[in-house]
């Protein structure tokens, strides 16, 4: 049985990790409230924004190359966005898993599957399992901006434009609440515009004969670019909310673990603690009976 003093470390020891967990949950909490109101702001944009482009390439027309659908892919590009730092439960786990799996499920259906790691826990996984990405982008939390995600778009659309992909699929845990995260498999190129279009749904449109100033085919060209880096922006910030929403509730839960360990950690002590003054007094009493004796 450890000794009292032992007993009285590790309950000083459970309780500033507490203070430390605790700390880490308010934290996460204020940073989960930024992230989901960008994202509450920006949905609405970015379904707006697709349904735009949907309508007027339907009745105008116009076609684009991340527009044009592609029968059959072969060269596939995957975008796998992980977390830089851990302490976030099955966050990081739930992603490298679906994508080690996909892989492993469509090796054969596909010519060839790249990764594009985003975040240091995905290249870490892969790593350990010698399988390494094209690339890896690191500092997401710290630095996700609208330029970053544009940044990412260009590389990601001129691989595509040159033809050596096909098909570019974003793997990312979209934000539901702060207790549950979905991870999503979302195609983005070659945009879907069949989804989008509101023409014969009743829900409006443009009519076919409206002047367009500049052409249609250069508002979709701008539109289209636009399309592609919100969506990549709200990839990464659906992921940067889950990731917050994901760490706090780990906090939240080890924090009420470390109080239950510390309960019973006291309890221990206080037991040790009245069995050594009994045993000391049943020897100062041994020792008085001898004396008389």
């Amino acid at each position: 049985m450890p000794s009292l003093k032992d007993i009285r470390l590790r309950i000083d020891s459970t309780k500033n990790t507490q203070q430390i967990t605790k700390a880490m949950k308010m934290v996460s909490a204020a940073k989960l409230r930024r992230a989901q109101q960008n994202i509450v702001n920006l949905r609405p944009y970015a379904n707006a924004l697709m349904t735009l482009i949907a309508d007027v390439a339907t009745t105008q027309k116009v076609e684009h190359p991340l527009l044009a659908p592609v029968e059959n892919p072969k060269k596939v590009l995957l975008v796998a966005i992980t977390s830089d730092r851990g302490l976030c439960g099955a966050f990081n786990t739930n992603i490298s898993k679906f994508t080690e799996r996909y892989l492993e499920e469509n090796a054969s259906k596909y010519e060839k599957i790249d990764l594009l790691l985003v975040g240091r826990k995905g290249s870490d996984y892969f790593r350990r399992r010698n399988k390494q990405g094209i690339d890896t982008i690191l500092n997401l939390a710290k630095d996700i901006s609208y330029l970053m995600a544009t940044k990412m778009a260009d590389r990601v659309i001129s691989a595509y434009q040159s033809g050596e992909y096909d098909e570019v699929r974003f793997i990312y845990n979209e934000f539901k609440s702060a207790i549950q995260q979905n991870v999503v498999c979302e195609a983005l190129l070659p945009v879907d515009v069949a989804a989008f279009a509101t023409i014969g749904k009743g829900e409006g449109g443009f009519p076919a004969d409206m002047i367009f100033e500049p052409a249609p085919a250069e508002v979709i060209e701008q539109l289209v670019l636009k399309h592609f880096n919100v969506q990549v922006y709200r990839c990464l910030s659906e992921s940067v909310a889950a990731e917050h929403g994901a760490r706090m509730t780990s906090m939240e839960n080890a924090t009420k673990n470390a109080g239950e360990m510390i309960g019973n950690l006291t309890l221990t002590y206080n037991k040790a603690r009245q069995a050594a003054i009994t045993t000391e007094l049943i020897e100062i009493t041994s020792g008085a009976e001898a004396l008389k004796a």
